[in-house]
C-alpha cells in the first residue's frame, strides 16, 4: 500500500473562529488533512481555538514570535485607527513578523527537512503575492506557495471610497518586488497556486509553467446548501434580496441600498442587509430619507450558520463590491441556490461568468445604482432565466469549491510535482 504524502503546511493565519483569511487557512488545512499526512505550522495566537475545535490539534506545531509580532500589531492598529480599514498598512506592518515566523519554522524543521521527512512544503497563508517567503529554496523539498490572491487595482471612479478606506499606501504595493526574498520566493518555488487572473497577471516574473490557477475560496456543504429551498423568484408573494458583508466603502453597500430604496417596482419586496461596519450610519440615513425603513432591514452581524439560513430564505444575492479579491461569500450564495448579482470586476465577475449569475459593468456610482436597480427589477419581471442562472451557479460551486474537492485537487498537484509532470493540465479553475 502506498503511504500518504507527508506535507509540511505553513499557515500563520489558521483559526476556526476568526473570519476571512484565518478561517480559510484553517478549513483548507483541515481538508488537506483528509488526503495527506500533514503537519501544520501556525502562530501561537491560534492555539486556543484550534485546540478547542479538536480537529487538527495533534497535527499542529506553534511558533511564538510575539516578541516582534505583538508590538508591530499594536503599532499597526494605531496607524490604521482600528481593524476595519487601511489594509495596505496592515500588510506593510506584517512583513517583518512574518519573515520571523518562517525563519523560526525553518529552524525548527531544518533537521526533518534535511532527512527527507516531508514530501512537500506548502505555504498556505498568508495568501498575498506581496508577502515573500524566507523558506523557499532553502531545502531540497519541493516548495508550493498559494493559493495567492492580490493585485486588484482600485477603480479610478471610486477614489472617494478608497480615501474612506484609508488606502493611500496602495500606490506603494509594487515595491514589494524589491524586498528581500521576493525574487527567490517565486524563482525557487516548484508551484505557485494563484487565484484569479488579476493575481496571475501580477506574477509576470514567475515561470508560467509553475502557475496553477486555484482560487483560495471554498465553502462547507454542510452549512451552505440549497436543501429545502424553492427556486429563486418562484411562486407568488414578496421576494427577498440579500446583501451580506462588512459595511465598508469598497463593498459599496450604498449602491444596492440606494437602488432598492428608490425603485417603485421593488416596493412590495424586501432587502436584508447582513453585516455591520463604519458605513452603517450613513446607509441608515439613506434608507430613512427614502422612507424605506420597513423594506430595507439591517440585520446586523450573524454567524456563518445564520448567514446560510438567510441565503436559503432569500431569492437573490446582491453584491456590488468594486474591489473583491476572492469573494468567498459569492460562492457561498451560489452553493445556497441564490441568483447572484455582482459587479464585473475581480473575483465576483469571474465567478458569475458563463451564465452563472448577473455581472454588472464597473462604472461610477450613479451608473452602478441605476444598473443594480434595473437588474433587481428584471429578477421580478422575468424570474425563469434567473432561476436557471442560480442552478448553474449552484452546480459550479458544488463541483469545484467544496473544501474536500479542493483538497483532492491539491493532492493531484502534489503528485504531479513529485512525478515531474507538466502542470499545464490543471485548468479546472480557469
Amino acid at each position: 500500500m502506498t503511504r500518504p504524502l507527508r506535507i509540511l503546511v505553513l499557515a500563520e493565519h489558521c483559526n476556526p473562529e476568526w473570519p476571512s483569511l484565518p478561517i480559510v487557512g484553517y478549513k483548507y488545512a483541515r481538508a488537506l488533512s483528509k488526503v495527506a499526512e500533514i503537519t501544520v505550522v501556525t502562530h501561537v495566537r491560534n492555539r486556543q481555538n484550534i485546540e478547542k475545535a479538536k480537529e487538527l490539534s495533534d497535527r499542529v506545531r506553534y511558533i511564538d514570535n510575539e516578541w516582534l509580532a505583538a508590538p508591530m500589531y499594536r503599532l499597526e492598529r494605531i496607524l490604521r485607527g482600528g481593524d476595519e480599514v487601511a489594509w495596505s498598512t496592515s500588510q506593510i506592518m506584517s512583513y517583518l513578523p512574518y519573515l520571523a515566523f518562517e525563519r523560526q519554522a525553518y529552524t525548527g524543521f531544518r533537521s526533518a527537512l534535511s532527512n527527507n521527512e516531508f514530501d512537500i512544503v506548502h505555504r498556505v497563508t498568508p495568501m498575498s503575492p506581496a508577502m515573500p517567503s524566507y523558506l523557499s529554496g532553502r531545502t531540497n523539498t519541493p516548495f508550493v506557495i498559494g493559493p495567492l490572491n492580490g493585485n486588484l487595482d482600485w477603480p479610478a471612479a471610486f477614489s472617494g471610497e478608497q480615501k474612506r478606506e484609508r488606502e493611500g499606501l496602495r500606490k506603494l504595493r509594487g515595491l514589494y518586488r524589491y524586498l528581500p526574498f521576493a525574487r527567490s520566493t517565486y524563482k525557487n518555488a516548484a508551484c505557485v497556486m494563484a487565484g484569479f487572473q488579476h493575481t496571475i497577471d501580477d506574477l509576470r516574473s514567475t515561470n508560467p509553467a509553475k502557475i496553477v490557477p486555484f482560487p483560495e475560496i471554498g465553502f462547507d456543504p454542510g452549512v451552505f446548501h440549497a436543501n429545502g429551498r424553492t427556486a429563486p423568484f418562484s411562486g407568488s408573494g414578496p421576494k427577498r434580496f440579500l446583501f451580506a458583508g462588512r459595511l465598508v466603502p469598497y463593498k459599496v453597500p450604498e449602491a444596492v441600498v440606494r437602488a432598492f430604496a428608490t425603485s417603485e417596482v421593488l416596493k412590495e419586496h424586501t432587502l436584508h442587509i447582513v453585516g455591520d461596519g463604519p458605513e452603517h450610519a450613513r446607509l441608515a440615513q439613506i434608507v430613512s430619507a427614502a422612507g424605506a425603513e420597513e423594506r430595507v432591514i439591517f440585520e446586523g452581524r450573524k454567524t456563518q450558520a445564520e448567514v446560510a439560513d438567510f441565503m436559503r430564505q432569500c431569492d437573490a444575492f446582491v453584491f456590488p463590491s468594486i474591489r473583491e479579491l476572492g469573494a468567498g461569500v459569492v460562492i457561498e450564495a451560489m452553493a445556497s441556490g441564490m441568483v447572484c448579482l455582482v459587479t464585473n470586476y475581480g473575483a465576483p465577475g469571474d465567478l458569475a461568468s458563463n451564465g452563472r449569475g448577473v455581472a454588472i459593468g464597473l462604472q461610477p456610482m450613479e451608473g452602478l445604482v441605476n444598473d443594480y436597480r434595473k437588474a433587481m427589477e428584471r429578477c421580478i419581471a422575468d424570474p425563469e432565466p434567473h432561476a436557471t442562472m442560480a442552478q448553474k451557479g449552484h452546480d459550479y460551486a458544488h463541483s469545484y469549491y467544496d473544501w474536500d474537492a479542493k483538497a483532492r485537487y491539491t493532492l493531484r498537484v502534489y503528485e504531479a510535482i513529485l512525478g515531474g509532470r507538466d502542470l499545464s493540465s490543471f485548468t479546472e479553475y480557469r
